[in-house]
């Protein structure tokens, strides 16, 4: 019985769930021609709506009649004033200056009302006032939104001066001769409106989260550009360390322009403060560019890397850092040098640590009264011992000078840049403990005087 009920159960459940897919599936074939069609519908309209722009032509201006609408939307108003030529922008911005001065006239004349009333309004009046200033504040956007095309396309630069000495006069003398309580409501009626406070609060909180966002996606693509740099072969770390800086700060530079320019902000005039700015700076920061061209070429020409010994200029220290106008030297007692590009560049560098291997030069002598033979053995002995010493190439020991009190030789072992120091110590400790041990003496430097008599 169970067993009937579960079967008749499936055969209904099947054929409820049958009825919507058969109604409702649809072919791949079918789906794309559904697509295509709407399309093709989109396209008509948009060549149908082209084709009614002459007869939505304002027959006295001879400008589209939605950029002369006061209640056109600001987003909607920026679009269609891309196509207008210098001359429209021209007429429309007279139209516009008129359409505000009207608005301006109709919020005079209720501050004149309330200014009669000796501030003695109700709360409805003061209200009716806040409404047409926001209103007129809106136009006043629109208004400068056209002005600014009209500055783009090459208008009248005193032109475009005048129209916006306008708009701030009139905020200027409205703030001056309004009383305080109709400044307050005004301040809460902006700070409620939506394209007021509440749009400057939610365009705070997006570039704060923008900004958020791009440290933790540049700190991403940081490590990314870091780890698969590192893996391109020949490449010193100083070089590296500054294409990673550089790509972190252009991710977060383009990442922020991008953003403001999504929130409606004209970022056109950053770029040209950048153009005028760089070439002030060109001439006021000459030694700055020196010192970063020259930082530029020590990163491409890689004359010593981060951890090497150098010697620059009478420094010698070990490289800690090098950004693009200063290398950083640590000194053996611990002292920290910057040193400017310009001066690292522009002075012979000795780099000590750039090749694998050094030579261990060294010079030892004996009195004139030892045997140089039992000193060269003493010497070879001694060298061949030292465990990091380097067979290949040979250890160099010679007769080098009879000086004016010994017979010097010379010891010039090679040995592993890092092992050079310890070399050089032992080497000197152990040859004069080989030396006594062998009953050759090391002389202090002597002078025979001759006296004559008369």
């Amino acid at each position: 019985m169970p067993t009937m009920r579960r079967s008749v159960f499936l055969l209904f459940w099947a054929g409820l769930m049958a009825v919507p897919f058969a109604q409702f599936s649809t072919s791949p074939a079918t789906a794309q021609e559904t697509a295509e069609q709407v399309q093709a519908e989109q396209i008509a309209e948009a060549v149908a709506d082209g084709a009614l722009n002459e007869d939505r032509r304002d027959p006295e201006t001879g400008l589209p009649r939605e950029v002369l609408d006061p209640v056109v939307e600001k987003a909607e108003l920026d679009l269609r004033l891309i196509p207008l030529t210098k001359p429209e922008l021209e007429q429309l911005s007279a139209k516009w200056l008129e359409i505000v001065r009207k608005k301006t006239e109709e919020v005079m004349a209720a501050q004149v009302a309330i200014a009669k009333t000796d501030g003695m309004v109700e709360d409805a009046v003061r209200t009716g006032l806040t409404e047409l200033t926001l209103e007129r504040k809106d136009l006043f956007d629109k208004f400068s939104a056209v002005i600014s095309a009209l500055e783009k396309k090459g208008g009248d630069p005193a032109l475009v001066a005048e129209y916006r000495a306008y708009r701030s006069s009139v905020i200027i003398e409205e703030t001056r001769t309004s009383d305080y309580k109709t400044l307050v409501a005004e301040a809460f009626s902006w700070v409620k409106a939506k394209d007021g406070g509440i749009k400057i609060a939610i365009n705070g909180v997006v570039i704060v989260g923008s900004l958020i966002g791009l440290l933790v996606f540049a700190r991403i693509v940081r490590g990314f550009v870091r780890r698969w740099i590192s893996r391109v072969p020949n490449l010193s770390k100083l070089l590296q360390v500054f294409l990673v800086t550089l790509v972190y700060w252009l991710v977060l530079a383009f990442g922020l322009l991008i953003v403001l320019s999504a929130l409606g902000i004209d970022i056109s005039p950053v770029f040209a403060l950048i153009g005028g700015a760089s070439f002030i700076m060109a001439f006021a920061f000459q030694d700055t560019l020196g010192n970063l061209a020259s930082g530029l070429m020590i990163m491409l020409n890689r004359p010593f890397d981060e951890g090497h010994y150098v010697e620059i200029g009478g420094v010698s220290g070990t490289v800690r850092a090098v950004s693009i106008v200063a290398t950083t030297v640590v000194t053996a007692d611990n002292q920290v040098i910057v040193i400017p590009n310009k001066n690292v560049w522009g002075n012979v560098i000795t780099n000590a640590t750039a090749s694998s291997t050094r030579r261990v030069d060294l010079v030892f002598g004996i009195s004139y009264e030892d045997s140089i033979a039992d000193a060269l053995k003493v010497i070879t002995e001694t060298v061949s011992k030292h465990p990091m010493v380097l067979a290949d190439p040979e250890p160099l020991i010679k007769v080098h000078q009879l000086a004016d009190s010994s017979v010097n030789f010379i010891c010039r072992p090679w040995t592993k840049t890092e092992d050079y120091w310890t070399v050089y110590w032992d080497l000197n400790q152990q040859m004069k403990e080989s030396f006594d041990a062998a009953g050759i003496s090391i002389p202090y430097p002597q002078r025979d005087v001759h006296m004559k008599t008369a």
